[in-house]
């Protein structure tokens, strides 16, 4: 009788379970994917993980094979992500617990082995990912659509309240929106540790962000240490050994941005916004006059001199081979005129190029020159929106960023109709304080919401958030960031029209903040609630 009975209650116990599963199902959110794909279809039908038996595998078609680093590191970072309580240990009780008999295969397919290079400004990030019984078949273009494939698997995975794993029948066709999605980080005006860099690095990856924007110098500081000009941050910086970006920081930021499929865009804002510069390099900004006589004080850098253009020739010559993506921000913002103004060799240049007292001219000319010295190197230059709107000649450029406040979708308009593209930034300034539920303005922006061509709109090649440094360090970087940063990323990613409304985004986006907890990062809470694993200080 005990064995009938006991074969009864396990068989009960099994249709509990399974029907446990099934509510379960209903009440876990199976869109929780942090951008919202392009086309998702997701069933009630689940299937177990268990560490021991899960695994990656190159499919046999793949051109990318065993021995391709940016996968092979993929599939180490996701494996912890996936099972974050997994230790190999022998007392481990959370997978013993639940030793499924069915091992899950995550399966890769990849057209272009692209392992070894660095994702560049046209690199398909499209994937398809289809989830079924014991398997989940990935497929991609390239390595950096595998990765953002991870990501989205990565999410769908889900626990239960008895800590086993689950992942549903899945189908996903995803691909950017937007080709450029940009973080910007500012380490002049705080220093931000190596560290701080790349944990915001992995929380751009978990957001499908791809281009990080390094404003890595300005005037309060010069912490980028360079080969040829050692005088610059030994000088410049706020210390000349303990912040400073030596080569092999700058190596180790773009190696591991690289493995995340994220690019590094580096920023050496000039002709203003310089005074940094001017302590390790005499000779290089301008002398201000009080009347007749010098004041003591320093302008822009000096735009009338030979030397001025030799010494940013050499810089971006080393720039250009320290960060290897094919773009380089140039500035060109808020340049006070007054000391250039002053300075009687500035007048006399004016007068001989016939200026007049237009010195937005000069500034232009200035430009022109930086814009050449870059193109020599086969770099596009981006530039922010005060170059373009002081410039009549525009030919040389060729992608502005609109970062002014006001009618930004007017700027949007006139660059993209005098054939430029555009990033847009103006919206999406996270520096300043704010309540986090106020993430919502920065997911009601339309980047194409303005009137002109589809060719125009063509133009708008994506947009960025921008944390400026006045009171931001690595004690309130990742909190004031995210997660409305995810608001900006989501925006630049998905379809427009699925993710219009902000009721609807709002549960997704609440558990999503709650993954980025449990995956180290601290993320700011949307309002009253728990996640399940709180931070914990990792």
């Amino acid at each position: 009788m005990s064995s009938v009975v006991e074969c009864k209650d396990k068989t009960y116990s099994q249709r509990l379970i399974s029907l446990a599963f099934i509510v379960l199902l209903h009440i876990h959110n199976l869109e929780a994917v942090w951008p919202l794909p392009q086309s998702i279809i997701t069933s009630v039908e689940a299937f177990g993980l268990n560490p021991r038996d899960f695994n990656f595998q190159y499919a046999k078609d793949s051109s990318a094979q065993p021995g391709c680093s940016v996968l092979d590191e993929a599939f180490k970072r996701y494996f912890t992500l996936i099972f974050p309580d997994y230790t190999s240990g022998p007392n481990n009780e959370v997978v013993s617990s639940y030793n499924w008999e069915r091992p899950f295969s995550l399966v890769i397919s990849v057209d272009q082995a692209d392992c070894e290079s660095h994702p560049n400004a046209d690199s398909s990030e499209s994937y398809n990912l289809s989830i079924s019984a014991g398997q989940a078949a990935l497929k991609a273009g390239t390595v950096w659509g595998a990765l953002r494939g991870l990501e989205t698997f990565s999410q769908l995975v889900y626990e239960d309240n008895f800590g086993a794993l689950f992942v549903n029948k899945t189908e996903i066709k995803d691909f950017p929106r937007f080709q450029f999605r940009g973080l910007l980080l500012d380490t002049s005006r705080h220093y931000l540790p190596v560290q701080a860099i790349l944990k915001t690095l992995d929380a751009m990856a978990y957001n499908k962000l791809n281009v990080f924007h390094w404003h890595i110098v300005d005037d309060p500081s010069f912490p980028y240490q360079s080969r040829i000009f050692p005088g610059l941050s030994s000088k410049g910086a706020f210390h000349a050994t303990t912040h400073i970006y030596t080569q092999s920081d700058v190596r180790r930021v773009v190696s591991h941005a690289r493995l995340l499929g994220i690019r590094v865009l580096p920023e050496f804002d000039t002709p203003g916004h310089t005074q940094s510069w001017g302590k390790g390099q005499p000779g290089l900004l301008t002398p201000c006059f009080k009347g007749a006589v010098p004041s003591g004080t320093f302008g822009p850098v000096n735009p009338v001199l030979t030397s001025s253009y030799q010494f940013m020739a050499s810089l971006f010559k080393e720039v250009s081979s320290v960060f290897p993506d094919s773009f380089v921000h140039l500035g060109g913002d808020e340049v006070d005129f007054s000391c250039w103004k002053s300075n009687p060799d500035v007048r006399a240049f004016m007068k001989t190029m016939g200026f007049g007292s237009d010195y937005s001219k000069l500034e232009s000319y200035y430009m022109e020159n930086i814009v050449n010295i870059t193109l020599a190197l086969n770099k596009t230059s981006i530039v922010w929106q005060d170059v373009f709107d002081y410039r009549e000649a525009r030919s040389s450029l060729s992608v502005v960023e609109v970062w002014k406040a006001g009618c930004y979708l007017c700027e949007v308009c006139r660059v993209t109709k005098a054939g430029l593209k555009v990033i847009l930034a103006s919206p999406w300034y996270l520096d300043q304080p704010g309540p986090t539920h106020d993430w919502a303005r920065y997911y009601t922006v339309w980047p194409l919401a303005f009137k002109g061509t589809e060719q125009q709109k063509q133009l708008v090649i994506g947009g960025e958030v921008c944390m400026w440094g006045e009171y931001v360090d690595a004690t309130n970087l990742s909190p004031r960031l995210w997660p409305r940063a995810s608001a900006a990323a989501e925006r630049l990613w998905s379809d427009a029209k699925q993710t219009s409304s902000v009721e609807q985004a709002f549960p997704r986006l609440k558990d999503f903040r709650c993954k980025l907890l449990r995956r180290g990062i601290q993320a700011e809470p949307l309002y009253v609630g728990h996640c399940r694993h709180e931070y914990q200080g990792v």
